[in-house]
């Protein structure tokens, strides 16, 4: 039976939830599950949680914790990726310096925060995959870590590591659309297609009939769709303005707000689009790890049942894969992938996502052809940013680095290039070492 890795296992929600897969998927029960993290008494602490659950579940799984990353890697079938390299205290230090000049930020984007979040990641994947061509090369690499296209881009140009970028965010939004469309989300047939956290819903089905006049109707008064106890639930305002201007929704939300000029410029924009300030939330993310902790700390030592992940969870879509590779049944996703002549008037080499199609025989991307000119034309604009800061990361040119940041569209419609300028050279004097050390 397989090996199956988790790499940034101190997370014990990643644990969880994979282990909650597991009870989905039977045909994992007899895996060895390899937990790995550099931080050693989270990492036991995930661990105790693993062998917990994993008994009350009454599953054959072999357990295995380290933090020697070579030992974790070695004889490896599957290796999920999902840490945050460097943890949060560079993120908060960046945006503060970024709220000088009023750019909001997030690592899981482009923009600025994109960039120097893939300055992080980027040597510390590499470095996993290099280990991977030595110790296991015929691994399949499942990558959950943000920003998932500079990410994958680096690891398809600079090493030989089979691998596909997964995110639930085509799945979540789905949900939404279904509810907006006001039918049961299992009659919903979607295809989407576009960059991560920027694809487009270029399909949207219910019993083969297309949904997107009834839902472009029904989001032409704000009087209506925004009225108290409307059946549509909460609606993401930015969505909306996606679809009455460029014709799609998207699979972005608020992640948009961070790719692109049109929303966060100014405060009255985040009123009228309803968005979200991350003030609050960059204030008490660390103090809410630790509180987490504490809190499984007592969990483990009382005898209540501990919680299975009932909801869709990230790591489900590698199970149903590494599911769909052993037993042969097929599953539809959607992942993050070179375009190979997927999409036709994006990139050649950019990373793209679209609907694969998973068997014994492996991932297989499908074919979209063009994306409407519009929606295309968006999505360059990201994919510029992307390309520049691979470029910039593996080769530790700071000037490529600036040079993809002055690109962000969000950026330069706030800031001149020399207060871009400058605001790079502090956000590189406030990182590790480790990630900028040689830069030129």
């Amino acid at each position: 039976m397989p090996k199956v890795v988790l790499m940034g296992a101190g997370s014990y929600v990643l644990v969880r939830d994979f282990i909650s897969d597991v009870v989905s998927h039977p045909v994992l029960g007899e895996s060895t599950v390899t937990l790995h993290d550099a931080d050693k008494e989270r990492l036991e602490l995930a661990a105790a949680y693993a062998r917990r659950l994993t008994k009350q579940q009454n599953l054959n799984l072999r357990l295995e914790s380290t933090t020697d990353r070579r030992a974790a890697l070695d004889g490896a079938d599957y290796v999920i990726n999902s840490f945050r390299s460097g943890g949060w205290a560079p993120v908060i230090k960046d945006r503060e310096i970024t709220m000088g000049l009023g750019i909001e930020i997030q690592s899981d984007a482009v923009g600025v925060g994109g960039v120097f979040a893939g300055l992080r990641h980027v040597p510390d994947v590499l470095e996993i995959c290099h280990d991977m061509e030595e110790l296991c090369p015929d691994a399949w690499l499942f990558n959950y870590s943000n920003p998932q296209a500079i990410i994958c881009w680096a690891i398809n140009d600079y090493t030989r590591i089979k691998n596909i970028g997964l995110c639930p965010n085509a799945f979540h939004f789905a949900r939404a659309i279904s509810r907006y469309a006001q039918i049961p989300f299992s009659e919903l047939y979607y295809t989407v297609a576009g960059l991560n956290h920027f694809a487009w819903f270029i399909e949207l089905k219910r019993h083969g009939k297309d949904l997107y006049p009834k839902l472009r109707e029904t989001f032409t008064e704000p009087a209506v769709y925004l009225r108290p106890n409307s059946p549509l639930g909460h609606v993401d305002l930015v969505e909306v303005a996606m679809l009455r201007e460029f014709g799609y929704f998207t699979s972005g939300g608020q992640h948009l707000t961070m790719s692109l000029p049109y929303f966060r410029r100014k405060p009255e924009l985040l009123a009228a689009y309803r968005i979200n300030s991350l003030t609050e939330m960059y204030g008490y993310v660390e103090r809410e790890i630790r509180e987490r902790d504490e809190e499984l700390k007592k969990l483990l030592e009382s005898s209540t049942k501990l919680p299975l992940s009932r909801e869709h969870t990230d790591t489900g879509i590698a199970a149903g894969i590494i599911d769909s590779f052993q037993t042969g049944k097929p599953v539809r996703i959607f992942g993050n992938v070179r375009n190979s002549g997927l999409i036709s008037n994006l990139p050649e080499g950019s990373v793209v996502e679209v609907p694969c199609l998973v068997d014994r025989g492996g991932i297989h991307p499908q074919y979209i052809g063009v994306l409407p000119a519009q929606c295309a034309a968006l999505n360059r604009m990201s994919i510029n940013v992307q390309e520049m800061a691979v470029r910039g990361i593996v080769e530790k040119d700071k000037n490529k680095i600036l040079q993809a940041i002055v690109l962000d569209p969000l950026t330069f419609s706030i800031a001149s290039i020399d207060e871009i300028k400058q605001m790079v050279d502090e956000l590189f004097a406030v990182e590790m070492q480790k990630y900028i050390k040689g830069y030129k």
